[in-house]
């Protein structure tokens, strides 16, 4: 039973170390800003590992069964090969026609890395990234970087937190929290919120009347982290302010 078991463990540790896992392509954003005007944008991936690797690009909708290759952009190269410590510049064009003029529109840029061919024993697992890519048409009323100020807020019935987009922008939110006092009422990890989209949030408990404050960070076009606050009242619209930092 003893040599079995000796035997199990000797294969369990061989097979883990046939893993490799390859990580090396690194992108130079977190996120694609497509300017309507422009003919096309571009962002940089990095070949960090010291193989060589194939780099395949593709963009993505959320929307169930959306036919990829319907999207009206193009990336070029698709496919690309990479040595190692070597620098790629991936284009996105737009076709022109096809997107929504009054409002943003939001894709997925994938990047997987595809690692070379390994020996027959070695397990090697491909990595996928995938950054958010807004398409922002031209003539849209409104900062961009002013729509996370423009959500209005509004506690139904004390039991539901409601939220509104009025923005043709989309606004992507970590950690929004509403808490009465010591007492949590909801607590969510993140959410986009699409233009003109309204949600509701049930609260984990109803709110009693008392005092109610809202908190949550927004991600803007750079990536930076910008906290929001607000106070929140039952059948009221409520909009945030910038957290001031304490001094």
């Amino acid at each position: 039973m003893l040599s079995i078991f000796i035997r199990c463990c000797a294969l369990l540790l061989g097979m883990t170390l046939a893993i490799t896992v390859q990580a090396g392509v690194v992108l130079n954003t977190t996120r694609v800003i497509y300017p309507g005007k422009d003919k096309e944008v571009s962002l940089g991936i990095y070949n960090s590992g010291a193989s060589e690797i194939l780099a395949q690009s593709w963009l993505e909708t959320d929307i169930e069964n959306a036919d990829a290759g319907s999207l009206p952009f193009v990336i070029t190269p698709a496919l690309a090969r990479m040595s190692g410590n070597a620098k790629q510049l991936v284009r996105i064009i737009y076709a022109g026609s096809g997107l929504p003029q009054h409002r943003e529109s939001v894709f997925w840029l994938n990047v997987q890395e595809i690692p070379q061919t390994a020996d027959e024993n070695v397990l090697q697992i491909a990595i996928r990234q995938r950054i958010k890519v807004f398409f922002r048409p031209v003539g849209l009323q409104g900062d961009p970087l002013d729509a996370a100020e423009k959500l209005e807020w509004r506690l139904t019935d004390n039991r539901v937190l409601e939220i509104s987009n009025p923005t043709p922008y989309h606004v992507s939110m970590i950690s929004i929290g509403v808490q009465q006092g010591a007492t949590r009422l909801l607590q969510e990890g993140s959410r986009m919120l699409a233009p003109l989209q309204r949600v509701r949030l049930p609260l984990e408990r109803p709110a009693d009347g008392a005092a109610t404050s809202l908190s949550f960070i927004s991600i803007n076009d750079f990536g930076a982290q910008v906290p929001y606050h607000a106070a929140v009242f039952s059948d009221r619209t409520n909009v945030a302010a910038k957290a001031v930092p304490a001094s």
